[in-house]
């Protein structure tokens, strides 16, 4: 069976108190369900998790967490997995420029200031920090198993290889939790090779019949569209109830907490703001099944 790297661990504030906020205090998650099901379909959904996978370190908080919420809330086991490293050069240099000129007031950085000193491989130092935000997004979350998938962000390279990776990885996990749900990034509309490559994974498998419950998060809804206009076609839109809503902010200010000694940089932020601050403001994700069109490729 694949082996993968296991990091387990068993309305709103304002734009100024966003970018303000440091370390996280994680609440626990409410237990309930407003939907019956029958005892032994709930017996069995209680031992079988729902699996999230995050292309990238931020996808989750984005566009998944109120999804995530909503299984925790229903008492359904959910895994958190980390598809790729998410190797960045560009937020490398960023975080070397010294006056933070890509943010300027809007960085949460002392003095708006960054000169790390980091190589600029997009690899080394980046990877490890954009993963500290991950978990610490997965904990205000409440997931009950993160996983690493750890693969190299090869999506733009030798696209048919990667998604034969992401294959095998989500096969295995099929493979250990049978039962399993799976929800993917529906790469489709995202746009994004990684994305991508995610749910041409999923079409795999499903087509094979290795995956039967199966949706897809529309990731970058936040910033195609303007909000009157983004649930265009989507099969399901969760309306995130407010007290998952400030947890899944929770979430995203993972992503804009600069704490050095816990390796946490804001590099979401730096990355991606304006997504970030739109699914902050915005208590709504966007659920999708797959095209009966659907075409494989990058």
């Amino acid at each position: 069976m694949e082996r993968h790297e296991d990091m387990g661990f068993g309305d709103g504030p304002s734009r100024r108190q966003i970018l303000g906020a440091g370390a996280l205090a994680v609440a626990g998650a409410a237990v309930s369900s407003a939907v019956w099901t029958p005892p032994a379909a709930a017996a069995a959904a209680a031992k079988s998790p729902a699996i999230f996978y995050s292309p990238h370190q931020d996808d989750e908080a984005i566009g998944m967490a109120g999804s995530i919420l909503e299984h925790k809330a229903a008492g359904r086991p959910v895994h958190l997995v980390l598809v790729s490293r998410g190797e960045n050069d560009g937020l490398a240099k960023i975080m070397n420029q010294g006056d933070c000129t890509t943010l300027g007031s809007r960085c949460s950085a002392p003095g708006h200031r960054h000169a790390l000193g980091w190589p600029e491989d997009g690899a080394s130092k980046v990877v490890a920090a954009r993963t500290a935000e991950f978990t610490l997004s997965a904990k205000a979350l409440g997931v009950d198993k993160v996983i690493n998938f750890n693969l190299a962000d090869g999506a733009y390279g030798d696209y048919d290889a990667f998604v034969g990776q992401v294959v095998k990885k989500v096969r295995a996990l099929a493979e250990q939790y049978p039962g399993a749900s799976h929800k993917f990034a529906a790469g489709w509309l995202d746009g994004n090779a990684t994305h991508k490559a995610c749910s041409d994974a999923a079409h795999r498998l499903m087509k094979n019949g290795e995956l039967t419950d199966v949706r897809f998060h529309h990731i970058y809804a936040y910033q195609q569209y303007p909000p009157a206009e983004r649930d265009r076609g989507a099969a399901y839109v969760l309306r995130i109830p407010s007290a998952q809503m400030e947890r899944k902010r929770k979430s995203i200010l993972a992503y804009n907490t600069w704490d050095p000694s816990r390796n946490l940089y804001s590099l979401g932020y730096h990355s991606v703001p304006e997504w970030l601050e739109q699914a902050y403001a915005d208590p709504r994700e966007f659920v999708y099944t797959l095209p009966s069109n659907y075409r494989p490729g990058r």
